[in-house]
């Protein structure tokens, strides 16, 4: 499979078919998108009516098959946590479109990039995750001036042209981390608060609206899911724990 596709080899290990998520524990798993034709048809069927719709939308078979699996994947991963069948899985969505369980029995998000995605989850605090493939940007330092705060966009300056491109990366996901945890998506600019992004150097929110105290009741992970790929974990507290698994 992973030959056929070219995939990635992700670099944790398996996941148990019934997880325990204990409190202060988050879960991160990765996936695979590129699947065969069976498996997706198979993950096809636990899609609920409007996803299957929207599934039907996308121009492009690998788009569409994507989709229809990361959905899949996460239900099947639903299931597991709630015992229950993942079609049974029902979804509410916020006003930015981020989906969520009815009752708040358990917060999860998601992210993909190319053919690898992540899924998270916890129960104490809202959770955003987020995933890039690192590839070349020769209009990176364009992007991070607009886009970044002005002490990110120095600090990315700063960092060696060879390291830059997983530099933007490591600041990007970071970023994107933190705005899905608070529900609001790329409508929360990215330049109000900053995060690290030197390569080895640990995954830390700076200032959050020029307020360092803000920014320390917020944790952040970095992930290494796959060759390639870089992610990063939010929280609005310190986990107790972050265990990685792969979903097969």
């Amino acid at each position: 499979m992973q030959a056929e596709w070219n995939n990635p080899a992700l670099r944790w290990p398996v996941g148990p078919p019934t997880p325990t998520l204990n409190a202060g524990e988050v879960h991160v798993w990765a996936a695979l998108l590129d699947r065969p034709a069976d498996e997706t048809q198979a993950l096809r069927r636990l899609l609920a009516p409007d996803e299957q719709a929207r599934a039907a939308r996308f121009r492009f078979d690998v788009h569409r098959d994507r989709y229809v699996v990361g959905r899949g994947a996460l239900r099947a991963l639903l299931g597991r946590y709630l015992a229950i069948p993942p079609q049974r899985v029902q979804f509410v969505y916020s006003a930015h479109a981020k989906p969520s369980l009815p009752g708040g029995q358990l917060a999860f998000n998601l992210s993909h990039s190319q053919q690898v995605a992540l899924f998270a989850f916890c129960r104490e605090t809202a959770v955003g995750v987020d995933v890039e493939q690192i590839r070349p940007m020769p209009d990176g330092e364009e992007i991070a001036a607009r886009f970044f705060s002005a002490d990110d966009n120095a600090r990315f300056l700063a960092v060696p042209p060879a390291q830059r491109d997983l530099a933007f990366f490591n600041c990007w996901t970071r970023k994107e981390a933190f705005i899905k945890a608070i529900g609001e998506g790329l409508s929360h600019p990215l330049d109000v608060f900053d995060v690290t992004l030197q390569p080895g150097e640990p995954a830390r929110i700076l200032r959050l609206h020029g307020r360092a105290e803000l920014a320390a009741r917020w944790s952040l992970t970095h992930l290494d899911p796959a060759d390639g790929f870089v992610g990063a974990l939010a929280l609005e507290a310190p986990p107790r724990q972050v265990v990685t698994y792969r979903w097969e």
